[in-house]
C-alpha cells in the first residue's frame, strides 16, 4: 500500500492519509479483506503521530470503507454498491499478496530458482550452480539397481515408509559416520528431502520471529533466505584463511545469546575455505561456554582433492552441542533431493515432528535405491572417480584465471568442494559484472546473495563442476574478456572508483 503525506500542503495529514486510502479502496487496489498496517507501523513509515492514523481510520470507518476488529487488525470493508457495482465486485479475482503471512513476505529471493533457469540455457557457458556433473551421474548403476528391487520388492516401494526414512539406510549411515568418528545411531538419524530441509526444519523448531542467528560473513544463501523467512536476526561473523573468527564470534554470543551458530567448517560454500583444527575447537568451546548449538552444514567434506578428511565438528562434540547435515546431492546427484540430519535423540524427536508435518517421509523408491548403491561399495568407487575430475576441473579453472585473468582480480585456491571464490579489483561491481557477461553468454553468482547484511558487491563465486575442461577454458576467457572491458572504459565502476580512474588519465 503506497501512501504518502505532503507537510507543504494545507490538507491536514490525517485528511491526505484518508483520501489516499479511499482512493486506492474505491479503484479496487485494495480488495474487501485487506489488512491495512496497524497504526503504529503505518505512523513509523509516514513519520507522523499515531494519532493521525488513528484519526484517518476512523474516517474510512465512518464512510463504511474499513472495519476493525479487535485481534485480526483493520480491514477493507467497502462491496461496491447498486447491481453494477455488485457484479464488478463478484467478478474481481484476489489480490493474493492480500491474504499472505508475514513469512510470505520475507520469502522475496528469487536467485536459486533464477541460477537454475540459467543452467538450462544450452548456449550459456555456467559458472553459477555448484553441483555435480550430469556425466557423472551414475545411471546405469541406478537402472540396474532399480531393475533389481523391483524384481524383488515390487509395489512395497511405492509405499509409504516411516517419517524418519528407510531403517536399513539409516542404520548404513550410522556405520559410514562412525568411521568418521561420528557417534550416531539409527534412532538419531532423519533422512531428509536434501539438506535444505534440514534448515527448514531447524528454523521451524528453533525460530521464533526476532530470535538471533549467527552465520558466516558469506554463507550458503538458501540457508539466509531460510533464516530471514522464519524472521531471525541474522548476525554474521567474518572469515579469514582459517574459517571463523572466533574472536569476534565470542563477543556476539556474549551480546545476543543466539538460538544457534549455523557454519560449513568444511570447503565453505562460497568462499571454499576450511576451518582450522583449532578454530574447530575453540568453536566448540565458545558453544559449551554459552550453550548454545551448532548447526554443521557438511556437503563437501567427501570431495577432497588435496590431503585427506578434517574432522566434523560433530565428531568434536564432547557434549551433545551439534547438529549434522550432510546430503546424497553433491556426492551423487542433486536429483535424488536426498540428505540427512543426526541429533541428540530428544532434539531428533521434535525435528521429526516437524518432518512429519512437511512431508510425511522422503521418497521411498529413491532411499532404497541410494541403500542398494552404497551396501554394494558403489558410493566409495564413485567418490574415488569424481575427486579425480573435479580435481581436474579445479585445475583447469585455476588455470585460466592464471592465463586471462586481468589485474587486481584474486581467486581462493580450494582444496575441495565445488567453489572458487574471487575479490573483484577496486570499484567493480559484481552485479554490473554479471549482466554483460550474461550477454558474452557466461554466468556465475554475484557475491551479494551470500550475505544476510549489506556487502558482496566486490565479490563472486565461480563453480568449476559441471563444465569440461576445455568449456571451463573458454568461459574464463569470455568473463575476463568482459572484465578487463570494464576496467578499461569505466563501465560497471562505482562512482568513487571512476573519479579515481579520471584523474589517473588526466595525469
Amino acid at each position: 500500500m503506497q501512501v504518502n503525506v505532503d507537510r507543504e500542503s494545507r490538507t491536514p495529514l490525517y485528511l491526505q492519509i484518508k483520501n489516499q486510502i479511499r482512493q486506492l479502496i474505491l479503484s479496487h487496489s485494495l480488495q474487501p479483506g485487506y489488512r491495512l498496517p496497524p497504526e503504529r507501523k503505518l505512523a513509523a513509515a509516514l513519520g507522523v503521530n499515531r494519532s493521525t492514523v488513528v484519526n484517518a481510520y476512523r474516517e474510512l470507518e465512518a464512510d463504511g470503507l474499513i472495519e476493525s476488529h479487535v485481534g485480526r487488525g483493520t480491514m477493507v470493508n467497502f462491496i461496491p454498491g447498486g447491481e453494477a457495482g455488485e457484479e464488478l465486485y463478484l467478478t474481481l479475482p484476489p489480490v493474493w499478496r492480500n491474504f499472505y503471512s508475514s513469512r510470505a513476505g520475507r520469502m522475496n529471493n528469487p536467485f536459486i530458482s533464477n541460477i537454475l533457469d540459467m543452467v538450462a540455457r544450452e548456449d550459456t557457458i555456467s559458472f553459477a550452480l555448484g553441483v555435480p556433473a550430469q556425466e557423472f551421474h551414475p545411471v546405469e548403476y541406478f537402472s540396474s539397481i532399480i531393475s533389481g528391487l523391483m524384481n524383488k520388492e515390487g509395489s512395497a516401494l511405492f509405499e509409504h515408509g516411516p517419517t524418519a526414512g528407510h531403517y536399513p539406510l539409516r542404520e548404513y549411515l550410522a556405520g559410514y559416520m562412525a568411521k568418521r568418528a561420528i557417534q550416531a545411531g539409527p534412532e538419531n538419524i532423519i533422512i531428509l528431502s536434501g539438506s535444505q530441509q534440514g534448515l527448514d526444519l531447524a528454523a521451524k523448531v528453533f525460530i521464533e520471529p526476532g530470535d538471533a542467528v549467527v552465520i558466516e560473513e558469506h554463507t550458503y544463501m538458501g540457508a539466509i533466505q531460510v533464516f530471514a523467512a522464519a524472521g531471525a536476526r541474522i548476525f554474521s561473523v567474518p572469515m579469514d584463511e582459517e574459517g571463523l573468527q572466533v574472536d569476534v564470534l565470542e563477543q556476539v554470543l556474549a551480546r545476543y545469546r543466539p538460538k544457534f551458530i549455523y557454519t560449513q567448517p568444511t570447503y565453505q560454500n562460497p568462499s571454499g575455505i576450511a576451518m582450522s583444527l583449532a578454530r574447530r575447537r575453540e568453536l566448540l568451546r565458545l558453544a559449551y561456554r554459552f550453550h548454545v548449538p551448532v548447526l554443521e552444514d557438511d556437503p563437501y567434506s567427501e570431495l577432497h582433492y588435496e590431503g585427506g578428511f578434517l574432522p566434523s565438528l560433530k565428531s568434536l562434540d564432547t557434549s551433545d552441542h551439534v547438529i549434522y547435515l550432510s546430503t546424497f546431492s553433491k556426492v551423487i546427484s542433486p536429483g535424488l533431493r536426498l540428505g540427512w540430519l543426526a541429533a541428540p535423540s530428544d532434539l531428533a524427536r521434535q525435528l521429526l515432528m516437524a518432518k512429519q508435518l512437511d512431508d510425511l517421509h522422503c521418497n521411498t523408491l529413491a532411499q532404497s535405491v541410494v541403500n542398494e548403491f552404497c551396501r554394494a561399495g558403489l558410493l566409495q568407487a564413485h567418490l574415488a572417480m569424481v575427486r579425480e575430475e573435479y580435481r581436474k576441473r579445479r585445475d583447469a579453472m585455476l588455470a585460466s584465471l592464471e592465463e586471462f585473468a586481468p589485474p587486481g582480480l584474486c581467486w581462493s585456491r580450494p582444496a575441495g568442494g565445488f567453489h572458487i571464490w574471487c575479490s573483484l579489483p577496486e570499484g567493480v561491481h559484481a552485479g554490473a559484472l554479471l549482466s554483460r557477461a550474461v550477454e558474452k553468454k557466461v554466468t556465475f553468482v554475484p557475491g551479494d546473495v551470500f550475505c544476510a547484511n549489506a556487502g558482496g558487491t566486490d565479490r563472486l563465486r565461480l563453480s568449476f563442476s559441471r563444465c569440461s575442461e576445455t568449456i571451463i577454458r573458454e568461459g574464463i576467457r569470455r568473463f575476463c574478456t568482459v572484465l578487463s572491458k570494464m576496467i578499461n572504459t569505466g563501465h560497471g565502476l562505482d562512482e568513487a572508483a571512476r573519479q579515481r580512474q579520471d584523474l589517473g588519465q588526466l595525469f
